[in-house]
């Protein structure tokens, strides 16, 4: 088989899953910089491969011209005129399914999600760490000829910040701590009430930088960075390419099972997660961070635990159990991790 040297990837959904591409392609690009990449995926997550520097991405419009099987027809031959001699299909739905076939390029690839072994994660008959999504995509890349090294990777650094993202930070000289509160569903979100005591502690010695998106989630954030003299807001405030430079000067993100963790983790940020209802062994623990990153429940009090891949479903007495982790908990690996820090940049 020839190899490919023009590759389109699909991957058109949701943040975090497109936010775990980026690490893999960076790899990729840097290993095989004579290919050309070209990535279709949302308007909204363009910034993500920004200084990816053979990436190109293109964003379809699924709500209006590229509608429904005639629209994803539409596509195709708009795509086409690219001239892509390789396909990866990194999200494997429907949709892109019907696209792959309209396209009929070859050689193709689509990412194995797994879902059998998933299954049997959920339902108990297996409970041990499944294949990471990172190197699921990196299997596909594979099956095209090209097997992507995600061993000691090569991670962005800061980014330098303006003026007004310098400004937002008061230029403090504390280590900086990112915190994502929100997840999408309740079994995953810890309790605003004792995140308040996490945050609380932490802003004695540290900034603290919140982030967020929705209404909602504005207010609520808005509310908290006012009771704190070290706690700065985001949500609603920045553009999502100031951001991820802010992240990129993180010290830490401490994150839900969500996509800040793993916006902050293709950044080369080190991220603690809290995980609820769902389990890191399903393949979705953030890049190049080990499972000691991870505060998961007691599997002794809540045996069902991964109740589901994705934390939409959970029986009823599970739906606060992300609460038992406690604060002190949280705080101590926190704690924990940044003297690591300190004692590796010192040795």
């Amino acid at each position: 088989m020839t190899k490919p040297k023009n590759i389109l990837i699909i991957r058109l959904s949701a943040m975090g899953d497109v936010a775990m591409t980026v690490p893999v392609i960076r790899a990729f690009c840097h290993q095989f910089p004579e290919v050309k990449i070209t990535v279709l995926t949302k308007e909204f997550f363009t910034p993500f491969f920004r200084g990816l520097h053979n990436v190109t991405v293109i964003h379809p419009d699924l709500s209006d011209k590229h509608k429904g099987v005639l629209g994803l027809f539409r596509l195709s031959r708009e795509l086409n005129q690219w001239n892509f001699d390789g396909l990866l299909d990194l999200h494997n739905v429907l949709r892109s399914r019907i696209l792959k076939t309209f396209l009929s390029i070859n050689p193709s690839a689509q990412i194995n999600k797994g879902r059998k072994e998933k299954r049997a994660l959920v339902f108990g008959s297996s409970f041990h760490q499944l294949k990471t999504t990172h190197q699921r995509y990196a299997d596909a890349f594979k099956e095209l000829g090209y097997d992507v090294n995600l061993i000691n990777p090569e991670l962005p650094g800061p980014v330098k910040l303006n003026t007004k993202l310098k400004g937002f930070l008061k230029g403090t000289k504390n280590k900086r701590i990112g915190i994502a509160p929100f997840a999408a569903h309740k079994g995953k979100m810890y309790p605003l009430t004792l995140m308040n005591q996490v945050i609380q502690n932490l802003s004695k010695k540290h900034l603290v930088v919140l982030f967020g998106g929705g209404l909602k989630e504005v207010n609520q954030l808005k509310k908290i960075a006012s009771n704190y003299k070290n706690v700065i807001n985001t949500a609603g405030r920045l553009t999502l390419d100031e951001e991820l430079d802010v992240i990129s000067n993180l010290d830490l993100m401490l994150s839900m099972d969500s996509g800040n963790g793993h916006l902050a983790a293709m950044l080369g940020i080190d991220v603690i997660t809290i995980w609820g209802v769902t389990h890191p062994y399903a393949g979705f623990l953030p890049f190049n961070q080990s499972i000691t990153s991870a505060l998961t429940l007691d599997k002794s009090r809540y045996p069902k635990v991964p109740t589901s891949v994705y934390g939409n479903k959970y029986p009823k007495e599970y739906e606060q159990a992300i609460g038992t982790i406690s604060p002190e908990t949280i705080i101590s690996k926190i704690k924990e991790r940044l003297d690591e820090n300190v004692l590796h940049t010192s040795s």
